[in-house]
């Protein structure tokens, strides 16, 4: 008797370990790169695209989110950006034109199941602007699975409008909507700039819809020294944060970061702090 209850509970601990070990752990982000534009001289993106590309291989992103790529930064990142993959259309047709709100993941670690784009509209399925909207904004997700775990899960990623109120709005309520369409009751990671922080009514909308939770709350840790945008100002100072990282319950964080790493005498990558969160799927 005392041998077989002895087996019984090395077997439960073996198993409970096993199922431990099947946790997948995440490391996701969000990066606002600043389109290429000329009147960048000393933050050109000839410049910034090495340190940038070094930062998020040093910092080891599994999958991230990223805003405001013009098709040659693009083809510039995934040359760089060795042993990632991507997905992504241009806002302006679907195709290459205007800016991607481009999804980069490790191919060693995650398997592509799906991927799709649609836009922040009355008219979502095609290119166009919504609302007051300045500029057409487009959302790219995809499915993945973890070749080591099997965890199956969604990731949307998204670029709101800088001007239009109600475009943000009712983009919000929209993506509310296509989580729950697209993801089901599946884990769902939800990045991008929202170009509203966590002061505003919409952020509360978010954190308040029973879907999603912001990974800064959820955090053990946090390293957030300042906001999220800085507009390549040393001496901007602002608890902003308007880049965040969203998630669907089952979510655990463990670390989240602000990421304001600084190259040649104080400059950054991006006017715009990579923001990255290391996560457990524990549901």
């Amino acid at each position: 008797m005392l041998k077989k209850t002895f087996f019984l509970m090395s077997l439960l601990f073996l198993c409970g370990a096993a199922a431990f070990a099947q946790k997948s752990s995440l490391r996701v982000a969000t990066y606002n790169i600043r389109y290429d534009n000329v009147s960048d001289t000393v933050n050109a993106w000839g410049k910034r695209l090495p340190v940038l590309a070094d930062q998020i291989r040093f910092q080891e992103f599994d999958i991230f989110g990223t805003q405001e790529v013009l098709l040659h930064q693009l083809q510039g990142m995934a040359k760089a950006l060795t042993g990632y993959k991507h997905i992504g259309v241009g806002r302006d047709d679907g195709k290459e034109k205007g800016e991607f709100a481009a999804v980069f993941y490790r191919a060693d670690k995650f398997d592509l199941l799906k991927q799709g784009n649609f836009w922040l509209s009355e008219t979502p399925d095609k290119p166009g602007k919504g609302w007051d909207a300045d500029f057409p904004r487009v959302c790219t997700w995809g499915q993945f699975k973890a070749k080591d775990t099997g965890l199956s899960f969604y990731f949307f990623n998204v670029h709101f409008d800088h001007m239009g109120e109600q475009a943000r709005r009712e983009s919000v309520k929209l993506m509310l909507q296509k989580i729950k369409q697209i993801a089901g009751t599946a884990p769902a990671i939800f990045v991008g700039d929202f170009n509203f922080s966590q002061k505003d009514e919409k952020y509360t909308t978010l954190s308040t819809s029973g879907l999603l939770q912001d990974a800064y709350q959820l955090a053990d840790v946090r390293f957030a020294p300042r906001g999220t945008f800085n507009g390549f100002e040393a001496t901007r100072k602002t608890d902003e944060r308007i880049d965040h990282i969203w998630l669907t319950s089952g979510f655990k964080v463990s670390r989240y970061g602000i990421l304001t790493s600084t190259y040649s005498n104080g400059k950054f990558p991006s006017d715009h702090f990579p923001v990255m969160a290391e996560v457990v799927y524990e549901k």
